[in-house]
């Protein structure tokens, strides 16, 4: 398997030494750098090219929300998984809009952690479990959107089906196994599905797919 290259952004040290210790004990996963300020962390990306940046919150220069956001404009590919200890619903929603691909608080285990970076460089999301179910309430309780043949915006049958699929977390090779079709074929029903929807990640993918009542919380 290949390595998945890290990059850690922390304004503390001692957090970040904790972090190397943990993420290169991990025989998938290869740390490039460490930034710690966001400004810092744009520069380092941009050199460095990581796969996956392991973002705190709170930064000395710009806020990680911030760096996050212009971390997704500058390098799209390249995946944001917050590790702080805010784990109120604001900075969850915000990091979310902002582009992350996990949330993890920095008293969660250090699995969690594991498993959102594996999550994030598989172009999956992981959501620590009480942030969730914080997601999931904020759709459900927005109104009701009218049903018909126009609330899906256009899509195919078998586009729903790919939504549906990717709302619950299964990769494209899963996909492609439960609709006997091939990856390629997945992955081009993504990038219409984001093209349609005007949708920017998988994130926003599950948000759409729980408003429309596609998937069940």
């Amino acid at each position: 398997m290949p390595d998945i290259k890290l990059l850690l952004v922390d304004d503390h040290e001692v957090v970040r030494t904790g972090l190397r210790m943990l993420l290169e004990g991990q025989t998938d996963m290869k740390i490039l750098g460490e930034a710690k300020n966001g400004l810092e962390a744009l520069d380092l990306a941009g050199k460095l090219m990581p796969d996956v940046v392991v973002m705190d919150i709170t930064l000395q220069d710009i806020s990680g929300i911030e760096a996050t956001q212009r971390l997704k404009e500058l390098y799209p590919d390249i995946a944001v998984v917050a590790l702080t200890i805010h784990d109120d619903e604001q900075y969850f929603f915000e990091m979310l809009k902002a582009g992350a691909s996990g949330y993890v608080p920095k008293r969660a285990a250090s699995e969690d952690l594991i498993t959102a970076i594996r999550a994030a460089y598989a172009d999956e999301v992981y959501i620590y479990p009480s942030l969730a179910k914080a997601l999931v309430t904020d759709y459900l309780s927005r109104p009701t959107i009218e049903t018909g043949e126009n609330t899906l915006n256009g899509l195919t049958p078998r586009e729903q089906q790919v939504l549906e699929l990717l709302a619950q977390g299964k990769s494209n090779e899963e996909i492609a196994d439960t609709l006997a079709i091939s990856k390629h074929t997945v992955a081009r029903h993504r990038e219409n599905l984001m093209s349609k929807l005007e949708l920017h990640s998988r994130s926003d993918l599950v948000k759409y797919a729980i408003r429309k009542g596609l998937i069940t919380p």
